[in-house]
């Protein structure tokens, strides 16, 4: 019924993209923050899926430490991506929100906290009604603390699941060694739900609490 959208594509096969980035915002429309880099001293970053990025990208801005957030193709292959090429299934992307926090004020466990709470994991190539594989789960870590924590996590958060009969989680979890360049996304996805406040958010957890 879905075709290509619901089967993982191969690199071979992917949409060939572009070599210079899409125009986008260079401030949030929230934070008032850069959303590109460099960012300030001290500063770090993560990258995480959890479906239709409008709704991530308004939890994670909402949080008490995070600097700037931002919505981008991320996971695949085809360079700057246009959302309709994600959307096609052709790219091997997910839609990704960039999360740049302070650890003084906000705990990469605490966001980790919020990751595997306010999505279901378990769904594999979908959120929800969105099916797909740009909704599929993933954190993509940019240090080895982050690499680590998010593996211990996964793995608690899985006992907790299936002691309450959900299956098992199908979050993939990248390391900062692997090649995943995030890719901003057009200007319109910046801050969608600001700009648009009655606008969709797919977000749904699935009610078990995860004890970080």
């Amino acid at each position: 019924m879905f075709g290509l959208k619901t089967q993982m594509i191969s690199k071979d096969q992917a949409l060939t993209g572009r070599p210079d980035p899409l125009p986008t915002d260079d401030i949030h429309a929230v934070l008032g923050t850069p959303i590109k880099g460099p960012f300030p001293e001290g500063l770090e970053t993560v990258v995480v899926a959890m479906g239709c990025f409008w709704g991530v990208e308004r939890l994670f801005w909402k949080q008490d430490g995070v600097y700037s957030t931002a919505a981008g193709y991320i996971g695949g292959y085809t360079p700057n991506p246009t959302y309709k090429e994600v959307c096609s299934g052709q790219t091997g992307h997910t839609e990704g929100v960039q999360i740049v926090y302070d650890p003084a004020k906000i705990s990469f466990n605490q966001l980790l906290k919020l990751f595997w709470e306010e999505h279901n994991p378990t769904q594999g190539f979908r959120q929800g009604n969105d099916v797909g594989t740009q909704y599929r789960s993933a954190i993509f870590a940019r240090t080895d603390a982050q690499y680590q924590a998010a593996l211990a996590s996964k793995d608690a958060f899985e006992h907790d699941l299936k002691a309450r009969g959900l299956g098992e989680i199908t979050t993939e979890i990248y390391g900062p060694d692997e090649d995943t360049p995030f890719y901003y996304a057009e200007d319109y996805h910046q801050g969608y739900l600001e700009k648009n406040p009655g606008g969709y958010c797919g977000l749904k957890g699935t009610g078990v609490v995860c004890a970080i």
